[in-house]
């Protein structure tokens, strides 16, 4: 069972007029909320929009989360290369996958999809990017050569989006223990951290470092590499 229809009607109609005034681009309100069915298991889909700017973010819901505690979730920030091309320089889509399948397992849990491309720089910057990663740079040094913080990305929004269904508090799936601090800046409850870890492949095993050891994820040591199937056995030259 999901989110009930009392329930769901009683979301829509607190968030209809729902304005956080001088709060940008964090401030949203649920518009809609529908049944999805997917390859993972059964979810509800919510559409977020943002009164102040044009983005729409997304929450896919498994069972009832509504005035729930230590519900899992999985903050996952838009990757098109990835999560749609199967892109093999990241781990995105890997863990996009891994948490749906773990959150339709059990009794509750949420994705929340962020509009947060390329670690909050965009898409053409992600590619620029990756142009400077093919020459030598890692992707915080890239991030930075192009003018930005190695990660630009706000989990503020996230905490909005947490409050507007009334999630008590949560379990994160995440290696990050920087979402863990920002999400508890915004005053929601982490009860723990669910692990979420991808073993690297040829073409992602240096930005998988460049995450463990300038970022700070919690990876451990350095994995045994992974080699997909589909991959010619000749290129096994890193790639960030």
């Amino acid at each position: 069972m999901g989110i009930p229809a009392a329930t769901i009607q009683r979301l829509i109609d607190e968030n209809q007029d729902h304005d956080c005034g001088d709060m940008a681009g964090a401030c949203v309100r649920i518009v809609a909320i529908a049944d999805l069915p997917s390859r993972f298991g059964e979810f509800q889909v919510v559409a977020f929009q943002s009164p102040n700017d044009s983005k729409e973010h997304a929450a896919l819901v498994h069972g009832d989360v509504t005035g729930k505690s230590n519900v899992p979730v999985r903050l996952h920030s838009e990757c098109l290369t990835g999560d749609a091309f199967g892109s093999l320089r990241c781990d995105c889509r890997d863990q996009l996958e891994l948490a749906l399948k773990e959150i339709a397992e059990g009794e509750n849990g949420l994705v929340l999809y962020l509009r947060q491309e390329g670690r909050g720089i965009g898409f053409s910057n992600k590619i620029k990017a990756y142009q400077l990663q093919e020459i030598g740079f890692d992707t915080i040094q890239a991030n930075e050569l192009l003018g930005f913080r190695g990660d630009e990305r706000d989990y503020e929004v996230a905490a909005h989006m947490l409050h507007s269904l009334d999630v008590r508090s949560i379990r994160l799936m995440s290696n990050n223990p920087n979402k863990i601090a920002d999400l508890q800046s915004h005053g929601i409850q982490v009860d723990g951290r669910i692990p979420l870890v991808i073993p690297p492949n040829p073409y992602n095993r240096r930005y998988l470092e460049t995450k463990r050891l300038k970022a700070g994820h919690l990876l451990g040591e350095e994995p045994a590499l992974e080699v997909p199937e589909q991959m010619d056995s000749a290129r096994t030259t890193d790639s960030p």
